[in-house]
């Protein structure tokens, strides 16, 4: 059983920063790919960014080169930093991995607004 506890939301102003964390139970999370997602209200979630466990990143086209993700081996631990966030960023945040089905976090919610 895989457990995945997102923390790190909250509210912020257009252009300010957030940095989420996503604490991972189980001995699976070096050698697993780890993912973020976001679901904005009546939209499907989406893809955000990606990492797998030799470090190559990917992102979604809306993030690039404003967001950044990374991971602590050690701590279980994978984050996403956020720069330069826009009001289309507000979403909530979910942390997912795949081992032998898909595993979700509970959910941490971004809003970005003045």
């Amino acid at each position: 059983q895989v457990q995945l506890v997102e923390s790190g939301g909250g509210l912020v102003q257009p252009g300010g920063s957030l940095k989420l964390s996503c604490a991972s139970s189980g001995s699976i999370f070096n050698i697993n790919n780890m993912d973020w997602y976001r679901q904005a209200p009546g939209k499907e979630r989406e893809l955000v960014a990606s990492i797998t466990a030799t470090d190559i990143k990917r992102y979604g086209d809306s993030v690039k080169g404003r967001f950044t993700i990374s991971r602590d081996n050690a701590k279980n631990t994978v984050y996403l930093q956020m720069n330069s966030l826009k009001p289309e960023d507000t979403a909530v945040y979910y942390c997912h991995t795949i081992y032998g089905g898909h595993y979700w976090g509970q959910g941490t919610q971004v809003t970005v607004s003045s």
